[in-house]
C-alpha cells in the first residue's frame, strides 16, 4: 500500500547551523509539497549527543522561516507524528530494534575499538572499504548482559541481506549495489541511542514520508535504509528517492559548512603574537577549546566562530543562511538562487518570484550534473530581486537587517529610511546600503578617518583647500536644500575648472570618513547643516597640512 498524499520532510542534524546545501534540501522538499498539495515535516535528527550545538535547532528554524520554508509539522508546530525530536523518541525505536532482534534481522556485538582498528587496517592493507561481517552463531541477550557486566560496549548491527539491492531514483535511474559491497551496520549505538541510518527510516515509515529528497552523498546510504525498510515493513511500499547534484564551490571543491571554521583557523594560524585568552574570552570558550580548534581536533559553536572572526575584523566566506541574511541578501534571492542549483525550469527563466518555482517545480527535471555555487550570479541575483522588491517589503527587510546588525541606523523612521531606500537604487546588497549611510546616524565624534581616503583625497589636489572653501559657501546658505547644494558644488567645480568629484570627495570623506556613501547632495542635506559644519571644522582641525590654492 502506498500513501495518498505526498509527504516530504527536512530532517537536518543541529551539529551546525543551516548552511546553504541544506536550505537546497528544504527548499525542494518544500516546493515539491506545495507543488503536489502535499505535507512538509521538519524533523530534528539530534541523536549524535556529543557533535549537538546548543544554539543549532533554534536557528535552523529561524533560517527556514526567513527563507518563507513553514513546515505543516513539527517542531513549534506539532502535528499528529510527534514527538519531531528524534532524541524525544527513544522509546519508538527501541521498539523496532527489539522486533529486529527478536526476529533476527539484527544482533548484539561487543567489538572494542582497538578490535575495531585491527579490521581497519587489515581492509587498508586489502586496499578495501571496511564491511563489517557478522558472526557464525548471533549473540543472543544472555551474551549482551554478560559483555554488559565486563564494562563492554554493546552495539546492535542490522543484518544486510545477502543479495545485491537495487535502488531505484528518480534522478540517476537504477544503481545496484553488489551483495558484499554494504556489509552489517550498526542501528544502535552504546549509549543507547538509534544511528541516523536506523531513525530515519522508522521515521520516514511512521510519519508517511513518499519522498525523500536529499543531496547525492546519501544515496550510499540507501541500500542499507531500504534494506532496513523492507525488514521492517515488508508490505509497505517504498517512499520514492531523489538524490540531488553536487553543489561545488568556485574552487572546484564540494561547497562545505566546514568552510567558514577552516577559514577561520588559517587565520589564526598565520596571525603573529595572537592572544589565545583574548580568543577564548571573546568566543566565550575556554582556552583548551581554542587550542583544540586550532589543531584542528574540535570545531566550535558558530556564534564562537562568528565572534572570534569579528575580533580579528576577518571576513570569512558565507556559508550558512545566516551568513547571507547578515550580508545584506533578500530571502526572495536565496530561494531564487538556490532553486536553479540542480534544478532545471526549462526555458531561459532565471529571476522567478515564489509562487512562479512552485507552480513549475517538477522531480523530473532535477539535473545530475554538478551545479555551481556563483556568487557573483547570487550577487546579481540580489541587485534584481531589490530591484523588484515593492516598498513596503524591501523596507521591511531593511528593518530586519539593521536590527539584526545592531546598526545605528535603525534610529531613523520609516520616511527618513524609505528616502535611503529610494537613493540607494541599483545597490547590490542591504549591507551596501547600510554601510553607506551610517555615518548619517553616528555622533560626530565617531567619524573615522580612512588613512588611504585623507592621503588621496585630502592632502593632494588642494582638497584640504577646497574642503574650507565648501565649509565658507554651506555655512552661508539659507535654504540647506538638495537642488542648493547641488548647485553651489557644481558652481564650484565649474570655477575651479575641475570634475565634480574634486569638489565632492573633500566633503564626503569630512563626513563620513571614507570615499563612498549616498549620493553626495542628499548626504549633507540628510546630515543636516549644523552637523556638516562641524565634520568639516574637525576635519580641518585634525589633518595637519592646508595646502593654499
Amino acid at each position: 500500500m502506498r500513501f495518498a498524499m505526498v509527504v516530504t520532510r527536512f530532517a537536518p542534524s543541529p551539529t551546525g547551523y543551516l548552511h546553504v546545501g541544506g536550505a537546497r534540501t528544504a527548499l525542494f522538499n518544500w516546493l515539491f509539497a506545495r507543488r503536489m498539495g502535499g505535507k512538509f515535516i521538519l524533523r530534528i535528527e539530534d541523536t549524535d549527543i556529543k557533535r549537538n550545538t546548543p544554539t543549532a535547532t533554534r536557528q535552523v528554524m529561524d533560517d527556514l522561516r526567513w527563507l518563507g520554508i513553514q513546515w505543516d509539522e513539527g517542531p513549534e508546530v506539532s502535528g499528529p507524528n510527534g514527538p519531531y525530536l528524534q532524541s524525544q523518541r527513544r522509546d519508538i525505536y527501541d521498539k523496532y530494534i527489539k522486533q529486529l532482534v527478536d526476529e533476527k534481522k539484527a544482533y548484539c556485538c561487543f567489538d572494542t575499538p582497538e578490535e575495531l582498528q585491527v579490521m581497519r587496517d587489515q581492509a587498508e592493507v586489502e586496499k578495501k572499504s571496511l564491511v563489517y561481517r557478522r558472526p557464525k552463531e548471533l549473540p543472543d541477550e544472555s551474551d549482551a548482559e554478560k559483555a554488559k557486566a565486563q564494562c563492554k560496549s554493546v552495539t546492535v548491527r542490522f543484518a544486510m541481506p545477502l543479495t545485491e539491492i537495487v535502488v531505484t531514483d528518480v534522478v540517476r535511474g537504477e544503481v545496484t549495489f553488489a551483495a558484499d559491497q554494504i556489509g552489517d551496520f550498526i542501528i544502535q549505538k552504546s549509549d543507547g541511542f538509534p544511528t541516523y541510518n536506523f531513525a530515519c527510516v522508522v521515521d520516514d515509515y511512521l510519519m508517511k514520508v513518499t519522498h525523500v529528497i536529499r543531496g547525492q552523498e546519501h544515496l550510499m546510504n540507501t541500500p542499507g535504509q531500504q534494506a532496513l525498510w523492507q525488514a521492517l515493513f515488508p508490505d509497505i511500499q517504498l517512499p520514492k528517492y531523489a538524490h540531488m547534484s553536487v553543489t561545488i564551490s568556485e574552487t572546484g571543491g564540494k561547497l562545505s559548512k566546514r568552510e567558514r571554521p577552516k577559514a577561520l583557523r588559517k587565520i589564526i594560524k598565520a596571525a603573529q603574537d595572537i592572544d589565545l585568552e583574548k580568543l577564548a574570552e571573546v568566543g566565550n570558550i575556554t582556552l583548551e577549546e581554542v587550542e583544540t580548534f586550532i589543531k584542528g581536533k574540535t570545531t566550535l559553536d558558530m556564534p564562537s566562530i562568528d565572534a572570534i572572526a569579528d575580533y580579528l575584523g576577518a571576513a570569512l566566506p558565507e556559508i550558512n543562511i545566516v551568513d547571507f541574511f547578515r550580508s545584506g541578501y533578500l530571502p526572495e534571492t536565496m530561494v531564487n538562487f538556490l532553486a536553479l542549483l540542480g534544478w532545471n525550469p526549462g526555458g531561459d527563466r532565471e529571476i522567478m518570484p515564489l509562487d512562479e518555482l512552485i507552480d513549475c517545480f517538477d522531480l523530473s527535471r532535477l539535473t545530475k550534473a554538478n551545479s555551481l555555487f556563483d556568487r557573483r550570479k547570487l550577487l546579481a541575483f540580489n541587485t534584481e530581486h531589490i530591484r523588484q522588491a515593492g516598498g513596503e517589503k524591501l523596507l521591511q527587510h531593511f528593518k530586519d537587517y539593521l536590527k539584526a546588525v545592531e546598526s545605528p541606523v535603525i534610529s531613523a523612521d520609516d520616511k527618513m529610511l524609505e528616502k535611503i531606500l529610494e537613493i540607494s537604487a541599483g545597490t547590490k546588497t542591504l549591507a551596501d546600503i547600510e554601510r553607506k549611510s551610517r555615518f548619517i546616524f553616528l555622533n560626530n565624534d565617531q567619524i573615522e578617518y580612512d588613512e588611504k581616503a585623507v592621503e588621496k583625497v585630502l592632502l593632494k589636489n588642494d582638497g584640504l583647500a577646497i574642503l574650507q572653501i565648501v565649509r565658507d559657501k554651506l555655512a552661508v546658505m539659507e535654504q540647506f536644500t538638495e537642488e542648493n547644494i547641488e548647485t553651489m558644488l557644481r558652481n564650484l567645480a565649474e570655477e575651479k575648472q575641475v570634475g565634480l568629484g574634486r569638489v565632492a570627495q573633500p566633503l564626503r570623506v569630512a563626513l563620513c570618513g571614507t570615499t563612498v556613501s549616498l549620493p553626495i547632495f542628499d548626504s549633507v542635506q540628510m546630515l543636516g547643516k549644523e552637523n556638516t559644519l562641524a565634520r568639516i571644522d574637525t576635519t580641518l582641525r585634525k589633518v595637519e597640512t592646508r595646502p593654499q590654492i
